[in-house]
């Protein structure tokens, strides 16, 4: 007998319809003889709709009362599975992250996960029923309703396997499993078997959105076997797990990439010590998170320095950057939201040389000019005009055979 965890998103509980087809596919997974517990989200919609409600009462509403009106869309939707199972003659009970004390701290709207009292949810398997539980929600100490941001409920079933110590973690997604890329940019992107927790990690932080990567980091740190299935099409979907001496060594697994950038560069900086700290400083206490950074020196003893934003962090970013300019008597304040970042990424990396150079001769006989280069034991990563992310993205995947099957 296995203890499997099983997520279904909005758009596989989106209708009644879908939820009684998670409810059949949840009951043949109990009548094979394993234990479920089963994770979903609001119906898709739903907590667009919600948040538009709050909105036309208050341009700003109170973070916890934002968090108690969004907890509502997975309660609907666990009500219904449950009722769906029972239809089915399959025992089941539903729980709220509260009623399961999914302990977490007290960050509305994007609280972290602290502790999960898994005991109620183990005496209801071992009595033979389905366990549905509300994802995206838990309580903090003071018993406040709290919300794990965007694509949490992924993170709500990860951490419950964790703490059941499940066989195996599924998120069932409309999509079929993890590809070398978006195969909406490159049409012969190809379904990977395994990919590793690093590799997948690089791609979800890299702009890839199969999975969020707040789940991927928790089932890494508690070795939760992950697998990415569809929830629309059998298949084996593809499983992330720790690197194996038996798994696919390809040098690349797959190319990430990200329309979200932006850059900016202060020109003509005195170089002396900490001029980093005087220009980025102001950033970070803004809250901004900069990704990619260059500095280059030149002979009057000034420094260039230009670093990347996301996109909608890119005014607040320039508009702090030409205060500094001001304070540190820089010559120049430039920046641009037309561009975008592509990486390759691949754990077979640590172990061949010249990918680097093949991926810039790729490029470079594409005609791209590459601004930016940032590098990781895993990853390759570089900045480019956004005209060219698909011509970039499908010359580099077929300069490094992605389309092959791995022998």
């Amino acid at each position: 007998m296995a203890l499997i965890v099983q997520k279904y998103g909005g758009t596989s509980v989106g209708s009644i319809e879908r939820i009684e087809a998670v409810a059949a596919k949840v009951a043949a997974v109990r009548d094979r003889g394993d234990q479920v517990v089963v994770v979903v989200s609001a119906m898709s919609g739903e907590t667009n709709r919600l948040i538009a409600l709050a909105q036309e009462i208050s341009e700003f509403p109170s973070s916890r009362e934002m968090d108690v009106l969004l907890s509502t869309g997975e309660q609907v939707t666990i009500a219904l599975l449950s009722m769906a199972l029972h239809k089915l003659g399959c025992p089941a009970r539903s729980y709220t992250g509260g009623q399961v004390r999914i302990l977490t701290d007290s960050a509305f709207s994007k609280a972290r996960i602290l502790d999960i009292d898994g005991a109620p949810v183990q005496a209801d398997l071992d009595a033979g029923k389905v366990v549905v539980v509300a994802g995206f929600q838990g309580v903090n100490e003071a018993g406040n309703i709290t919300t794990l941001g965007r694509g949490g409920s992924d993170t709500t079933a990860v951490a419950m396997a964790a703490a059941l110590k499940a066989d195996e973690c599924q998120i069932f997604t409309d999509v079929d499993g993890v590809y070398t890329t978006d195969p909406r940019v490159e049409p012969k992107a190809r379904k990977l078997d395994k990919i590793t927790f690093e590799e997948m990690l690089e791609m979800a932080s890299l702009g890839s959105k199969v999975l969020q990567i707040r789940a991927v980091e928790f089932a890494g740190k508690y070795n939760v076997p992950l697998r990415v299935l569809s929830s629309f099409e059998e298949g084996d979907g593809t499983l992330i797990t720790f690197e194996e001496d038996d798994m696919e060594q390809a040098k690349i697994s797959g190319i990430a990439f990200s329309r979200d950038e932006a850059k900016l560069t202060i020109l003509g900086v005195p170089d002396q010590p900490g001029v980093a700290y005087s220009i980025l400083g102001p950033v970070s206490g803004a809250n901004i998170e900069v990704d990619m950074i260059v500095q280059n020196i030149a002979k009057d003893e000034t420094t260039d320095f230009t670093f990347t934003v996301h996109r909608n962090d890119y005014h607040k970013a320039l508009e702090l950057l030409h205060e500094t300019a001001e304070v540190v008597g820089a010559r120049e304040v430039i920046g641009t939201e037309n561009i975008v970042k592509i990486s390759l990424v691949g754990v077979g990396m640590r172990s061949h040389a010249g990918i680097a150079s093949k991926m810039f001769e790729t490029l470079a006989q594409e005609g791209i000019n590459i601004q930016m280069i940032s590098t990781s034991e895993i990853k390759i990563s570089v900045v480019v005009d956004q005209k060219y992310l698909e011509l970039g993205v499908r010359a580099l995947h077929d300069a490094f055979e992605l389309s092959a099957p791995v022998s």
